[in-house]
């Protein structure tokens, strides 16, 4: 597949890595000649210095026979136009475009993306995005990192594993027999900074970072099982009132099972807009870090806080500032994926990074076969990929012991019609089956592989 690539920052270059690594004819095209030189040098890409939007620029970045064009600058016009002159001047068949403004997503002004106004196939947008994945994490407080599959039918859930978790020092295989019924398998799991998909053999060590797949109406016995408390948020401190915390303060306030939240907002313009907006929230014009408006929060009574202003220091220190005043659940937006290492020190429980949600909602809509939701781990370390299998892909009709996956390649999930069923080696995979499968980086190829149509499909 060729593909371009507009935007070479952080989202572009995340794309480009990994549609590189799976031998895709990538052209990154960026204004920044450092940003290509950067692609082009550490990845195995093309690379076009000039603004996106150029026809001149595109037709250099080969756009003539071009698969597909992903605009990811960080203008939503530039992306917006490149979108209109890949298709009226180039017709390349499929245009994803990032946008930011929430004005362009509004559902009252959805026919603008049609193909004759502005052809945009998919919009994908990062505040949404990340808002939706702020209200994952608050739905697990326990885990790390959570995301849902098989439409809610089943949930990773990323939890550090202690000294309280009941299976440690336990061979994996011998969850069957513990937990007969329980329906979770461990997909994945980080040991000393490596990521790895476990044998059956393996065991669990304290320090370990386990990534589960569980069915929907077994992660409360999950979280038991590997030592997690399971307590609802019934009262959540948004710090930062922007296009994040409104949406997921909009979120909350609509949701039968009521939740109490304040948002605490430093921008007097944008606290005003965010109270207005909002029906049953109470909205505080105040620094997030300051530990008397914190108080009149009510901090240390809060289930939980979400720190999701757009700058990470300010995140980072308002999650501990509110740990230290009693708040139990710290949850903070990261950009930089450097800070990371900084959230175990820091005693911050769980974080957002927007990059990595951007990035597997747009890697969602490249891949082959019938792909339905993919989600990035870590650094773009591994993917959990849920799939339609189709009667051509190689693994139909087979049992899922006699499939040859790659060994950085786990089932986590099956649907079959409406029910989520039990994982085992004599599962026997069919056509119209709905799969979810944990894949490290350099096996997503081989599972594109096994889960794509061949050409007599057709």
């Amino acid at each position: 597949m060729k593909v371009i690539i507009c935007g070479a920052g952080q989202v572009g270059w995340q794309i480009a890595r990994h549609l590189a690594s799976e031998r895709n004819d990538v052209t990154v095209v960026d204004n920044n000649a450092d940003l290509v030189r950067r692609a082009t040098d550490s990845l195995d890409v093309q690379g076009v210095a000039g603004f996106a939007s150029y026809p001149d620029v595109l037709e250099r970045a080969g756009a003539r026979d071009a698969d597909m064009i992903i605009a990811a600058t960080y203008s939503d016009e530039v992306n917006m136009v490149t979108c209109q002159v890949a298709h009226s001047v180039f017709s390349i068949p499929r245009k994803i475009a990032r946008l930011r403004s929430q004005s362009y997503l509004r559902a009252i002004y959805s026919d603008l993306y049609r193909r004759d106004h502005v052809p945009i196939d998919v919009v994908i947008s990062p505040e949404r995005e990340v808002a939706a994945a702020a209200l994952q994490r608050l739905s697990a407080p326990a885990a790390f990192d959570t995301e849902r599959f098989l439409e809610g039918g089943a949930q990773l859930l990323g939890l550090v594993i202690d000294e309280n978790c009941p299976i440690v020092n336990t061979p994996l295989r011998q969850l069957t027999d513990l937990f007969s019924t329980l329906r979770a398998v461990v997909v994945g799991v980080r040991r000393d900074g490596t990521l790895f998909a476990p044998e059956p053999e393996d065991q669990l060590f304290e320090g370990d970072s386990a990534y589960i797949m569980s069915h929907a109406d077994d992660v409360g016995r999950t979280l038991e099982i590997f030592g997690k408390p399971n307590h609802k948020q019934e009262r959540v401190v948004l710090i930062g009132g922007g296009n994040v915390g409104l949406m997921v303060a909009r979120e909350l306030e609509s949701r039968a099972e009521r939740v109490r939240a304040k948002v605490i907002e430093k921008n007097r313009k944008c606290a005003e807009h965010a109270a207005e907006a909002l029906e049953k929230t109470i909205v505080l014009h105040g620094d997030g870090l300051d530990a008397a408006l914190l108080a009149e929060a009510n901090i240390d009574r809060a289930d939980a806080v979400l720190c999701v202003t757009d700058d990470d220091k300010t995140n980072m220190l308002a999650a501990v500032r509110a740990k230290a005043e009693g708040c139990p659940m710290a949850i903070a937006l990261i950009n930089d994926p450097t800070l990371v290492p900084l959230m175990d020190p820091l005693g911050v429980d769980a974080y957002i990074n927007p990059r990595a949600t951007t990035v597997s909602s747009i890697l969602r809509h490249i891949r082959h076969g019938r792909v339905r939701a993919v989600y990035s781990i870590g650094d773009a370390e591994a993917e959990v990929i849920e799939a339609e299998v189709l009667s051509t892909s190689p693994i139909a009709g087979q049992r899922v012991r006699d499939i040859q996956f790659p060994e950085g390649v786990l089932v986590g999930a099956v649907r079959k019609g409406e029910k989520v069923v039990k994982i085992s080696g004599d599962l026997r995979i069919e056509e119209g089956d709905i799969i979810v499968i944990f894949a490290l980086s350099e096996d997503v190829a081989e599972v594109e592989r096994l889960l794509q149509v061949s050409i007599d499909f057709f």
